[in-house]
């Protein structure tokens, strides 16, 4: 059978137009990259209580530098068994709590005292759905600056209706002026950062210190654990049975941490309570079977621990639904 010139025409055209739309597709594929992340919070239940994570952002830290009662070797191997590098993005992450009653977040991120990859906390905390006029206390488990730099903000209030408790023996530390003076240089910033997020609200009549094991409102009660700062406090939150206990700065580094409890870092003030703090924390946390949150695990910081060894091995939650 003979094709005719019209018969190869036509089928020349069609091939022309077939590779012309794949042309056309071809160059529409590449979208833009976004490059941004979905808002920094996370939200689940604890008996009747909701519990907000709300993320202020990561600061890289470098642990063969700041690590203690170790050693560079020991730090590198197990970094590497973690698949981290020597600088590892910590993250920083407050806890909003809603009572029903009452709303009450724990630690405010670094607000401008850390530089432009902190500071985060207070628009995720929009973000989640609330406002900082409507934070009833704010729980501060030490002074500090990136637990408690997001307290002010120009100068101004960013909870104004708030009362800011933290403990009274953290108070007499941070915000002395003999302290600050007598200090070494590399340790004046972490004075006048505290100085400049609490006194606003000290002058105000809005700072309330305590000293031991207090309850602060149904539910949740402050628990001393001393050593990282002279009043590091970690706080117990309970509804229905269930329990979530919220460490504060009891982890720094989790490859490292985890696995060898005993390792301290520079920024304790007595590392030798912080130690034992940190040891207590851990196995009352496996024994108990009940939920942690951290300031500087990885976003959002909640989950259980379990003893392996000589060590333990975190267990993040699940994302799941509210219910």
């Amino acid at each position: 059978m003979t094709r005719t010139p019209a018969r190869w025409l036509r089928r020349g055209i069609a091939a022309l137009a077939g590779s012309l739309l794949m042309l056309s597709f071809a160059a529409q594929a590449g979208a833009p990259q976004v490059k941004t992340q979905a808002p920094g919070f996370y939200r689940m239940m604890l008996g009747d209580f909701e519990v907000t994570a709300l993320f202020d952002g990561t600061l890289d830290l470098e642990p063969k530098k700041l690590l203690t009662n170790t050693t560079q070797a020991q730090v590198g191997k197990l970094l590497d068994r973690g698949f981290e590098k020597d600088a590892v993005p910590t993250s920083v992450n407050g806890y909003l709590i809603n009572t029903g009653s009452k709303l009450v977040l724990v630690d405010t991120g670094a607000g401008g005292l850390f530089g432009p990859t902190l500071g985060s906390l207070q628009a995720n905390l929009k973000a989640a759905g609330y406002q900082p006029d409507q934070v009833d206390d704010v729980l501060i488990t030490h002074m500090h600056g990136d637990h408690v730099g997001g307290l002010v903000q120009d100068g101004k209030l960013v909870f104004p209706n708030a009362t800011i408790h933290a403990g009274q023996e953290d108070a007499d530390f941070w915000l002395s002026k003999a302290n600050l003076e007598k200090a070494p240089a590399e340790m004046k910033d972490f004075f006048r950062g505290a100085m400049a997020s609490l006194n606003p609200y000290v002058e105000a009549g809005k700072f309330k210190g305590m000293k031991g094991g207090t309850d602060l409102l149904p539910g949740i009660r402050a628990v001393p654990a001393h050593g990282h700062t002279p009043g590091h406090n970690i706080y117990v939150v309970e509804s229905k049975g269930q329990k979530l206990v919220l460490w504060g700065d009891l982890m720094h580094v989790a490859a490292v941490q985890f696995a060898q409890p005993q390792v301290t870092i520079s920024f304790d003030v007595d590392s030798k309570p912080a130690a034992v703090e940190r040891k207590k924390a851990y196995a009352d946390a496996a024994k108990g079977r009940y939920l942690v949150g951290s300031a500087h695990l990885p976003f959002p910081g909640l989950g259980h621990l379990r003893a392996e060894g000589k060590g333990y091995v975190w267990v993040p939650v699940d994302y799941q639904q509210v219910r």
